[in-house]
């Protein structure tokens, strides 16, 4: 069953009012991942976006950047892509990358991260060419991600969780 059809590059579909059910349904229907749609879910809202070729190659070297610099640094890490996170009823995200760092004990050897028993990753990377990460950000709070660097194809901004938010 096809419930969307193709969005062009970098477009985006934002619905409010959406339940939890279907979110989870979309996303099992869609199969993000071979379409290459991204979904992300915050209290009823859902955003549907299509990732451009240029999103893509910052995205890559996003993660090789972050790659070398704890090799640079001798500091372990365990990426884990775009993995799917979610905090079951309230947010679900997709990160373009995200890294296990100070709980990658916790994760290494897994399968699949379930956030009601597994923590979340250390580092979520976002890029921005054409349509802003910002509404992401309380979905990433609200799962526990304690670092989002974002990246606009200029700059970079790192932020910190504290006290619920960045």
């Amino acid at each position: 069953m096809t419930v969307l059809a193709p969005l062009p590059p970098d477009n985006r579909v934002q619905l409010t009012g959406i339940s939890w059910a279907t979110y989870e349904t979309l996303r099992a229907e869609l199969d993000c991942s071979r379409r290459g749609f991204r979904l992300s879910y915050y209290q009823g809202d859902l955003e549907i976006m299509a990732p451009s070729l240029e999103h893509e190659r910052f995205k890559k070297a996003a993660g090789r950047f972050v790659e070398t610099l704890a090799e640079e640094l001798e500091i372990q890490i365990e990426p884990f892509g775009s993995t799917t996170l979610k905090r079951s009823e309230l947010a679900g995200a997709e990160p373009d990358e995200c890294f296990y760092v100070r709980n990658l004990a916790a994760v290494r050897g897994l399968r699949r991260i379930d956030l009601s028993q597994d923590p979340p990753p250390d580092l979520a990377v976002e890029i921005d060419i054409t349509n802003p990460s910002s509404r992401r950000l309380p979905i990433y709070a609200s799962i526990g991600v304690t670092e989002v660097w974002r990246f606009d194809g200029e700059q970079l901004q790192i932020y910190r969780l504290a006290r619920g938010g960045y």
